[in-house]
């Protein structure tokens, strides 16, 4: 009976083999048959020169700087940054097809528009503005400021402390931005060629050690998500039907955006002082506005609500109401016994102090579990990899050996990708030019950040940009945020209470610029790889980005800062929540928990432990289930600013819904645009803003709102002056 059992068991396994093997070769056949690059057969792929078009780095200079605003608005705000790419990717495409038609009809046109030159100007745009976020604008820069230290628990001191000045932001942008690019290039292996890359089809060529970008991509076929969507859609506005689909997208974005710029323009005519205007509007009535649960009509996180997934927009409308709708109003009842009477709400001694250090415990529990989980993928991969010898990494649940079926589009996809790498000796010189500056720049910026500080990190950073860009790639998931937060609990700590609160902070800010760049790099050469688009010409791309990036990003925040006077004040209209909140992890990490209000710690080892759980039950009963669990990190976000910008998120979320409902293909097509058009036109009604501000032009109206008993009263008021 066994030796039946067996044989039958052997069988069935012959069968399943069999049966996969028809399948892997119908899927093939499949893939065969929606080759993409077969519909740009016959099309010339310029050289990695003629990528870089001087109109291509015009319109991303422009394009840099309108997402750079927009970035640094939502960074100053809420801190929730969607993922613009599809935006870039697009009014990129509009923009040089309007060039190149105008060229065209004057017989001027000498290169015509392709999909490498938009994957070209979508790279350098990301690059760019990407710094207004990684830059630390909103929260690790901002948090070393006067400013924010008066507002934190303690570390006021003058060594802890450098206020913002455009010339030194440019000067450290410039030493830590770029170390990144160069980070995993010079990371080399022997490499695992893949099957189908024979001395047939001419790889005998290249030798048997490969850089990162060809082991990611070629072969450990990571996925990278966002970067491999972003190329499809590229690769889609270059067919013929796509083009047509592109332009009636870009003319939905730009009435969407027109509609939303002059919506924040009349908004402006009612905002002649503090609490005035439709962004006080009291919409859930007066008692909720006082709980910070009211509609601000913000277009952009209405778009932002559209973009980012249902839920993350219910977690963070969850985190609002157990914030501030049962939390604080409970905490706030203990006046007197948890916290002294006449300590303000806003000092975080106070109540204040609950609403930020429980938020952090969240926020740190998230990145810890995240960054762990991450960490054991790409632990588990390698270890399965080592076990079966030199082929190609897992990176599938199919466990199964199965062989390189070459589709037409990997071919033609690797010889182009594989022609024009990147010289190692560059990757080496730049990596140690970079860091030898960085080291010998950073401690005149910082003096409390030794250079001994900056050579440990710049040792480890490889390995840490290496572990992001893995991570991302399996995951689409950066945790450039968790590796500066760990940063600024090493470097805080080993600095010590002189100066440490300030090395921390640059330290988070070396860190995070480091693997952050690090993993958009990545997810960039994934798409340069999709659209046959050189390595060579998205490196440059990147390069030229980083720097439009260093000069821009500064200089935007730095407009912001001289025009609104009350930037990183809570409750004004740029709270910059994130700058009080590293500030305060830099001191935890230097001076402990001691400064901390009454069962304050409590709270946070509840709430730290609380985003474990979460997280853990959420990958252990499924996707099915776990799309409604909410999630930590953003049930986090409104804890310390409130909820009025989770109701717009979720208002955005509801159109969106609707839409879907009555029409999914359309919705499909065109609600990204939409919400583009919105985050746009109300982003870049910023500038304008700004500049009045600066000139002293103040709105002529104040809209305000008033309780009946508080009108009575001010009637009464009135009528005694007449």
């Amino acid at each position: 009976m066994a030796s039946e059992e067996v044989e039958m068991r052997s069988l069935d396994e012959e069968e399943k083999l069999r049966q996969r093997k028809k399948d892997k070769e119908g899927e093939a056949e499949q893939q065969e048959e929606v080759s993409v690059e077969r519909a740009f057969e016959g099309l010339r792929v310029p050289p990695w020169r003629e990528q870089l078009t001087f109109r291509a780095l015009v319109v991303s200079f422009l394009l840099s700087v309108m997402f750079s605003v927009i970035v640094m608005k939502l960074n100053l705000t809420t801190g929730i940054i969607p993922s613009l790419n599809v935006a870039a990717g697009l009014l990129g495409f509009f923009f040089i097809k309007m060039w190149t038609k105008v060229l065209e009809q004057t017989g001027l046109l000498r290169t015509p528009f392709t999909r490498q030159e938009n994957t070209v100007i979508q790279t350098c745009v990301v690059a760019a503005y990407g710094l207004a976020f990684s830059g630390g604008f909103g929260s690790y820069l901002f948090g070393m400021s006067s400013k924010i230290a008066g507002q934190a628990a303690e570390g006021s001191e003058p060594q802890n402390i450098k206020d913002p000045s455009l010339g030194w932001m440019i000067g450290f942008m410039f030493v830590v931005s770029f170390l990144g690019l160069f980070s995993l290039v010079p990371l080399r292996k022997v490499s695992s060629i893949p099957k189908f890359l024979n001395v047939e089809h001419g790889y005998a060529r290249h030798d048997a050690y490969s850089n990162l970008f060809q082991i990611m991509i070629i072969d450990y076929k990571l996925i990278y998500p966002s970067g491999t969507a972003t190329a499809y859609l590229i690769n889609g506005f270059h067919t013929l039907n796509g083009e047509k689909l592109a332009k009636k997208q870009v003319w939905m974005l730009g009435k969407c955006f027109i509609g939303s710029f002059f919506w924040g323009f009349f908004q402006w005519f009612y905002t002649a002082s503090d609490g005035c205007g439709f962004v006080s509007f009291p919409t859930l009535g007066l008692k909720a506005y006082d709980h910070r649960f009211y509609f601000d009509f913000s277009a952009t996180y209405v778009g932002v609500g559209m973009i980012c997934p249902y839920l993350v927009n219910v977690s963070v409308l969850l985190g609002g109401i157990l914030s501030w709708g049962i939390m604080w109003p409970l905490i706030h009842n203990q006046k007197g016994h948890w916290y002294p009477a006449d300590t303000p709400d806003s000092s975080l001694h106070g109540l204040n102090g609950y609403k930020v250090f429980i938020g952090i415990a969240m926020i740190l529990g998230d990145g810890l579990y995240n960054f762990v989980k991450v960490l054991h993928r790409t632990v588990s991969t390698f270890v399965s990899a080592w076990r079966k010898g030199p082929s190609t990494l897992p990176v599938t649940d199919d466990d199964s050996p199965s062989p390189a079926l070459a589709s037409y589009d990997d071919e033609k996809r690797t010889d182009v990708f594989l022609k024009d790498q990147i010289p190692q000796w560059v990757a080496y010189a730049g990596y140690v030019a970079v860091a030898v500056i960085s080291i010998i720049a950073l401690p005149f910026i910082f003096p409390p950040l030794k250079w001994y500080f900056i050579f440990v990190a710049y040792i480890f950073a490889p390995v840490l940009a290496f572990c992001n860009a893995y991570g991302c790639g399996l995951t689409d998931w950066s945790l450039a945020s968790t590796y500066g937060k760990l940063a600024i609990f090493v470097i805080g700590a080993w600095a010590g209470s002189h100066g440490g609160v300030l090395a921390a902070l640059a330290a988070c800010g070396v860190m995070m610029s480091i693997v952050s760049t690090a993993s958009d790099l990545m997810q960039d050469f994934k798409t340069g790889y999709l659209t046959l688009a050189s390595p060579r010409s998205m490196f440059v791309s990147q390069i030229i980005g980083t720097a439009m990036g260093c000069v821009i990003a500064p200089s935007v925040f730095w407009l912001f800062f001289k025009a609104f006077k009350d930037i990183g004040t809570e409750g004004s209209q740029y709270p910059a929540p994130y700058a009080i909140i590293y500030r305060n992890m830099a001191i935890l990490g230097v001076d402990g928990f001691g400064s901390l209000p009454k069962h304050c710690l409590t709270l946070c080892y509840v709430f730290f432990v609380l985003a474990i759980v979460i997280n853990l039950i959420r990958d252990l009963v499924g996707p099915r289930i776990a799309r409604f669990i909410p999630i930590p990190m953003a049930m986090a976000i409104p804890f310390y600013i409130g909820s009025y910008f989770a109701i717009d998120m979720f208002i955005g979320s509801v159109i969106l819904f609707v839409w879907e409902k009555i029409d999914k293909r359309k919705a499909d097509s065109f609600a990204p645009a939409v919400a583009s058009g919105v985050i746009c036109g109300d982003g870049i009604w910023t500038l304008p803003q700004a500049v009045l501000a600066l000139a002293q032009v103040k709105p002529p109206i104040c809209m305000k709102f008033l309780s009946r008993k508080m009108n009575a009263q001010v009637d009464e008021f009135i009528s005694t002056l007449s």
